[in-house]
């Protein structure tokens, strides 16, 4: 049997982000494979719909548990990715084909399937997806830096340390509600669940927009049953 290659497929925040590209990788796949990570996973809800959109069966692998709070993070980390990449490879070596991932946003940005692919020695393709960073600037009608500046791509865990470290113009991502201590003075743009239903959209100084950050973001879950938020941070000039 020929070894399969596995398609890494970027799918944005929603099928009405599914690119013409990813569309043919769906089309020359034979199935998709799908962590399952609760009797009720929303975002595996939209996976369904995705494949099924292009004649596609899911075959759902029960996603390893891992420490979400462990002292040695990159080790906690390491550990689930090749948990994952077993589980993987078993369902692959049990059925004939292509198959394909669907990944949520952009596989380039804060996700794991390329290097968990990576760990399982099988041939891939990837294709790019509408990253959430994106998604967020358009919403909100603006450049995610200034006139020939950078800007910084973190996470909430590691928000303080970059800004003491000299960051002023931060995308944070993998986030669960950051408490924003300190930074009231700066500007903040805001979004969760985008693409969804259940988007909610902030934008304004840090210290007067708190009360709606917080309405905002248990508005998106109440509504969805899930929040998933990313925002930008600028310092004042």
């Amino acid at each position: 049997m020929t070894a399969p290659v596995v398609r890494i497929v970027g799918i944005g925040c929603g099928p009405q982000h599914v690119t013409p590209e990813a569309s043919a990788a769906l089309r020359a796949s034979a199935y998709v494979v799908a962590a399952r990570k609760g009797a009720d996973d929303p975002l595996l809800a939209v996976r369904r719909e995705v494949a099924a959109a292009h004649g596609l069966e899911v075959v759902e692998v029960d996603d390893p548990t891992r420490d979400r709070d462990p002292v040695d993070y990159g080790g906690a980390v390491r550990d689930w990715h090749a948990a994952r990449a077993a589980a993987w490879s078993s369902a692959i070596a049990a059925r004939a084909g292509d198959p394909a991932f669907l990944v949520w946003g952009d596989p380039a940005l804060y996700d794991s399937t390329i290097r968990v692919v990576t760990a399982t020695g099988l041939a891939y393709e990837v294709v790019a997806g509408i990253s959430a960073p994106q998604l967020l600037a358009a919403r909100h009608g603006i450049v995610l830096h200034e006139v020939g500046a950078p800007v910084h791509v973190t996470t909430e865990r590691r928000l303080a340390e970059d800004v003491a470290a000299g960051q002023t113009n931060v995308v944070v991502m993998l986030t669960s509600g950051a408490s924003l201590d300190g930074l009231d003075d700066w500007s903040i743009w805001w979004g969760a669940n985008l693409g969804a239903a259940s988007e909610r959209l902030v934008a304004g100084r840090v210290g007067d927009v708190r009360p709606a950050l917080a309405d905002a973001r248990a508005a998106a879950r109440a509504e969805a049953d899930w929040v998933m938020d990313v925002f930008l941070l600028r310092a004042p000039r």
